[in-house]
């Protein structure tokens, strides 16, 4: 059982995203490390996923490699996070299982009836995809006899909700981009052929998700996507002033640090746990795009500001590509700044919008 500060387990958390002054020195060495990244399409600054990668590269990442690695297949996405194409041979035993492993929940058994009364659009889909693919969702056929019901967005969107169960059951895989549209093919001619069982996937991903959390739950609550718990991975640890136990990768232990100043993206995996980083850093954090502009407190996409091993703050700015400009509209401090730490901040707002190939606009907040 290991004993850790609340600074022990920052710094490992830290280290493990590739976040300490040790930058990585390529895109696929960040992905592959960090088993994932979000490819959410929201872009007050920049997309999450490019904002993601500039925070542990800087200026030796340019959105264009992305771009490339998406279209030629050497990064795959899976529910909306950016793979190695390596690691979907860990999801495929799971796909097989689609809705789920016996006894099913009544929103499993659900969606399992809604597929099969639809199976004649299914095989539609895939029928196209199979003769054109890869296409865009609105260019498949929609003739499912039974719609979609929803009291949210997806309402009625028929071949949305279907494509989207069907990559759950690995039929229909993500192939790209045309301009903003995802583009769709058939998971055969995109996934690897190998195939990890069910249980050794779970303990593999666990393992992996460990090694880029460097300290995280045993269990957590179920949350949307990638889960924040680790399993039994790595060992055992206790940390200072927090109650329960963790899981800690024992390799990021006892190691010199030494940090930096990162802008980082409302989705970073560094800050997407917040009961984590609530009970790590001592840091309060809600995205508030979602939320009516008068009850925001920081910006509807306020970026985490990390100093060295904490949160230290947020920056609410806006890109303006079109004025060509950056505009600062407040730097949060949940601690005074020194001198340093603002200096540093400056210095990484003004690298974001160089990188951005924008100005800092004069009236920002300084």
């Amino acid at each position: 059982m290991h004993t850790l500060s609340r600074t022990d387990a920052r710094r490992v958390a830290v280290r493990a995203q590739l976040l300490d002054a040790h930058r990585p020195t390529g895109m696929f060495e960040v992905v592959r490390h960090l088993t994932l990244v979000q490819n959410d399409p929201t872009a007050a600054v920049a997309p999450s996923a490019d904002l993601v990668l500039w925070g542990r590269l800087g200026f030796s990442y340019s959105p264009a490699q992305l771009r490339d690695a998406l279209d030629e297949q050497t990064l795959l996405e899976l529910h909306g996070f950016i793979r190695p194409p390596e690691d979907l041979a860990l999801y495929r035993a799971e796909m097989a299982d689609w809705p789920g492993r016996p006894p099913l929940r009544e929103w499993q058994e659900d969606l399992h009836d809604w597929v099969a009364a639809n199976n004649g659009c299914r095989l539609d889909i895939l029928a196209r995809l199979r003769a054109d693919g890869p296409l865009t969702a609105r260019e498949l056929p929609d003739t499912c006899v039974v719609p979609w019901r929803s009291s949210g967005w997806t309402n009625n969107r028929n071949v949305t909700k279907l494509i989207d169960l069907l990559v759950q059951r690995g039929e229909v895989a993500a192939a790209g981009r045309r301009g903003a549209d995802r583009l769709l093919d058939l998971a055969e001619r995109i996934y690897p052929d190998e195939v990890v069982p069910h249980e050794e996937a779970m303990r593999i991903r666990n393992e992996r998700r460990l090694r880029a959390l460097g300290i995280a739950r045993e269990r957590a609550p179920v949350c949307p996507g990638e889960p924040n718990d680790v399993g039994t991975a790595g060992e055992p640890a206790v940390v200072e002033g927090v109650k329960g136990r963790w899981r800690v990768d024992p390799e990021l232990l006892d190691q010199t640090f030494t940090g930096r100043t990162a802008l980082l993206s409302p989705l970073d995996r560094l800050v997407f746990d917040r009961t984590r980083i609530a009970e790590l850093f001592e840091y309060d954090y809600q995205l508030e795009m979602y939320k009516p502009a008068a009850k925001r407190r920081w910006g509807y996409w306020a970026m985490p500001i990390l100093y060295g091993d904490r949160l230290v703050g947020k920056l609410d700015a806006t890109a303006d590509r079109k004025a060509g400009l950056l505009h600062v509209h407040a730097i949060h401090q949940d601690v005074p700044f020194n001198r340093a730490m603002t200096a540093a901040v400056r210095r990484e707002i003004e690298d974001l919008a160089e990188w951005l190939r924008l100005t800092v606009a004069p009236e920002s907040t300084r």
